[in-house]
């Protein structure tokens, strides 16, 4: 996609308006807009019409199970992703719909395709289940490497997090299996890999929350080496920053303090019950003090991938979304507390 702007020619790889409508939903939700607000029933209305009821390369490794996810795209239907799919569900779940019958199939049919990707393993891919062949990797002109589609921690975490929405726990034998796998895939020092994001700020800020919303059955260790990576990785400013090159483990936590990574830890913080902890309330100050009177925040830097190490993302909406939902889940935490 390229478009003229002041002057000069810009270009898009893509365009994010599933993801982009199922996050900025949340974050409404998150923020205490009522769940049958017009604007979100419009928004759940339009991610209702945009569920996939046709086939795909999905089918190839999983050809039982009829479709029910949707796309990174509004017009993408042979792609469907489980990432955007439970992020969807998300949302969906928690808007008060006009015809709760049509809201209560969509989910039903969502949830069935999703369990049905799960991966051997027990996480869960973007696009496939079981796509964990390496050596196809070796090949010479996979110049990005990315000719696989493995299970990774944020994607699973997401499925997580809706489990818990859903109602069900961490005996709930998917849940099980995919909490066995993230812990299994946290990094010794206490993080988390981000594939989808910038980086292990984006894997704590998956994580935790998933972990949160069914009932925190995993070690105490997990959530405490989480935090614990949280709060030495806090920048001076009181924010969390990683820039594209900590895909350099030697590099991670490097990077300066952005809106939209700052937001992701905080969210991990919270979900760990450090509500009042120090790297929490500075964490939140910077949020406040960097609002801009319009109600937005200034995010020039990328904090998201395509294809890590070589094709970086900047979504235009991770700067106010994310900061409404860490802002909105603080306010609710404490809440609850008082």
């Amino acid at each position: 996609f390229t478009r003229e702007e002041n002057n000069m020619l810009w270009t898009e790889p893509c365009v994010s308006p599933v993801w982009d409508t199922g996050l900025a939903a949340i974050a409404l939700l998150d923020s205490g807009l009522p769940s049958n607000h017009p604007a979100l029933q419009a928004a759940g209305d339009w991610l209702l019409r945009n569920q996939i009821s046709t086939g795909g390369d999905w089918q190839i490794k999983n050809p039982d199970t009829p479709p029910g996810g949707w796309a990174f795209e509004f017009d993408n239907s042979t792609y469907p992703d489980i990432d955007d799919s439970a992020i969807v569900m998300m949302a969906i779940e928690q808007i008060e719909f006009s015809d709760p019958v049509s809201k209560r199939r969509a989910l039903d049919q969502g949830l069935r395709w999703i369990l049905s990707m799960q991966s051997q393993n027990g996480g869960w891919g973007s696009f496939d289940l079981n796509n964990t062949t390496e050596f196809i990797t070796c090949i010479p002109f996979a110049d990005f490497g990315e000719t696989i589609d493995p299970p990774t921690a944020d994607v699973t975490a997401h499925v997580l997090e809706l489990l818990g929405i859903l109602g069900y726990h961490g005996n709930f034998p998917p849940a099980e299996s995919g909490l066995k796998f993230l812990e299994e895939l946290q990094e010794p020092d206490g993080s988390w890999w981000g594939r989808w994001g910038i980086n292990y700020i984006y894997g704590i800020g998956a994580a935790l929350p998933a972990i949160a919303k069914l009932g925190n059955p995993v070690s105490q260790n997990t959530t405490e080496n989480a935090v614990r990576w949280l709060r030495h990785h806090q920048l001076s400013d009181g924010g969390w920053g990683e820039g594209s090159e900590t895909y350099d483990p030697n590099l991670k936590g490097a990077g300066p303090s952005t809106p939209s990574q700052t937001a992701w830890a905080l969210m991990g913080l919270i979900a760990a019950g450090e509500t009042d902890s120090p790297e929490t309330l500075r964490g939140i100050k910077f949020l406040l003090d960097r609002q801009l009177q319009d109600g937005t925040w200034n995010e020039p830097q990328f904090t998201a991938t395509g294809f890590p190490t070589d094709f970086m993302l900047k979504y235009h909406l991770y700067r106010n979304y994310f900061p409404l939902i860490a802002l909105g889940r603080f306010r609710m935490a404490r809440n609850h507390d008082s």
